[in-house]
């Protein structure tokens, strides 16, 4: 069975629009069919649309807020760990710390340096502070110029004997240059650091303060 289009383009080009229950079946399920497909359309955009926005909206905030609370999470079961972790640091912090001597300890500890090098046999043509002392937060740095003759072994062994002092020292800025005797002269610069003392850490705070409040 053929359809015959060309009798139905005739229905809708002859329809009534005043008067719909007149029209021929086909234009009246064609148009029920537009009908019932621009609702949904109309309530998509009207409605449904800003609907499911919201809905993408909250989805994406629970799972932001899944992961902040697993982070809460693991962190407070965690806390005991952190806790005695801190505890370690403040142990070791302590340790080192006591591995800087204090104000008065300096000049015990440069004559541990210079014993050093005599001990090992070296000869000091300088031994003197490079300027005056690096300040640091809550320690200062003293670096001390070192000119000293002597062979390549008591070098080695007054290097390794620097070391191992109780107190943090640091040979830096090395230079050796050999003479004709066969010994060497080395240039080198000992850095050696001290802690402050509660009353120098005062100072500066007071310092800093008063700097600020003159900045303002």
């Amino acid at each position: 069975m053929e359809l015959d289009f060309s009798r139905y383009v005739e229905e809708f080009r002859t329809l009534n629009l005043k008067d719909p229950g007149t029209w021929p079946l086909v234009p009246k399920i064609a148009v029920l069919l537009l009908v019932l497909i621009a609702i949904p359309v109309m309530g998509y955009f009207a409605d449904w649309q800003g609907q499911m926005e919201e809905l993408d909206a909250g989805r994406t905030q629970e799972v932001k807020l899944k992961d902040e609370y697993v982070k809460k999470k693991t962190q407070a079961v965690n806390l005991d760990l952190h806790k005695q972790q801190l505890r370690e640091i403040d142990t070791q912090f302590g340790a080192l710390l006591k591995q800087l001597p204090n104000r008065s300890q300096m000049d015990a500890l440069l004559v541990d340096i210079n014993q050093a090098g005599l001990g090992r046999g070296l000869q000091f043509e300088l031994f003197k502070p490079a300027g005056g002392e690096i300040t640091g937060e809550s320690y200062n740095e003293l670096p001390i110029q070192l000119r000293v003759t002597g062979t390549y072994h008591d070098m080695g062994a007054f290097a390794s004997d620097v070391g191992q002092l109780s107190r943090i020292v640091i040979l830096k800025d090395i230079a050796m240059q050999a003479q004709k005797d066969g010994n060497l002269v080395m240039d080198a610069v000992a850095r050696t650091f001290r802690y402050l003392d509660e009353e120098e850490v005062a100072a500066r705070r007071r310092a800093q303060s008063a700097s600020k409040a003159a900045k303002k």
